[in-house]
């Protein structure tokens, strides 16, 4: 058990015949000299849709810097394709999608298609011409989040769900296997919120990637991933989405009592309204 009262069952993947994607073993992570993270366990296999939520400052945010290798742990293992976070041998294989990156400004001269090419670039090719190889990759890409009436639009002049696509197609061009995504719903309309998730469950089960998303949006969560992580301090709850508690097991697991359960048998009954 780790860290909390009630934990189901992962789920098991066919995949595991040959180990997960993602291992992340007895990781404690400290920042200015507080605990934000302890004791964690996660894995992630292939083709996995892994929803992470809980409360403001539960360190969400943290665990993806700390998988990504953009934190130090002070214990445990972080494990990518059996690689570590640092591996030269990640490079292209991980699609990361900060909160920030959809945030550009409004005057950036920059086109979709521009944009999503940056993600073809690598220490091996920066320097050279846009190869037809990789000029596929960015089309495939573009059709892939379905941009392609704005390929040549400047990103700035995109509403928000169109430079979140945009974004995540910059990822996807790296031909990335694991897209991590922190808080993508984040200033965005209904609307385009269910046609990014939408967008985000057909990556899963038509091109095989594997996704591993933060969102303190837990209702959208809900409908969309496979799998949930409720997580403070520790990880709380790892199990199937179907079996995610209700909110008083919430509230249990997190030490959360009920204030006014002594309360209701001095309140006065409502006055009865006659006919």
């Amino acid at each position: 058990m780790n860290g909390g009262t009630l934990m189901e069952p992962k789920i098991v993947q066919e995949s595991e015949q040959t180990g997960p994607i993602l291992e992340v073993e007895n990781m404690t992570v400290f920042r200015s000299g507080k605990p934000i993270l302890r004791d964690i366990d996660l894995k992630v296999f292939k083709g996995e849709f892994v929803g992470i939520v809980g409360p403001n400052g539960s360190g969400k945010s943290t665990l993806l810097l700390s998988i990504l290798g953009l934190l130090k742990i002070q214990k445990g293992t972080v494990r990518i394709f059996n690689r570590p976070p640092a591996s030269i041998y990640l490079f292209g294989k991980i699609g990361w999608v900060s909160q920030a990156a959809s945030n550009l400004p409004r005057d950036i001269k920059i086109t979709v298609q521009e944009l999503v090419q940056l993600g073809t670039i690598n220490t091996r090719n920066m320097l050279r011409f846009i190869s037809k190889e990789r000029r596929e990759c960015v089309e495939r890409a573009i059709q892939m989040v379905d941009l392609q009436d704005v390929r040549t639009s400047e990103v700035g002049r995109l509403s928000g769900g169109q430079r979140q696509r945009a974004v995540i197609a910059r990822a996807l061009a790296s031909d990335a296997e694991l897209i991590i995504l922190d808080e993508p719903l984040v200033g965005i309309d209904r609307e385009s919120r269910n046609s990014l998730l939408k967008l985000l469950d057909n990556l899963c089960h038509e091109q095989g990637k594997t996704i591993l998303m933060v969102s303190h949006d837990l209702a959208a969560i809900r409908q969309t991933s496979h799998r949930m992580v409720f997580l403070e301090e520790t990880i709380r709850y790892d199990g199937d989405t179907a079996n995610f508690p209700d909110l008083s097991e919430l509230a249990d697991l997190r030490g959360i009592h009920q204030v006014h359960e002594h309360k209701h048998s001095h309140s006065k009954k409502p006055r009865q309204v006659e006919e």
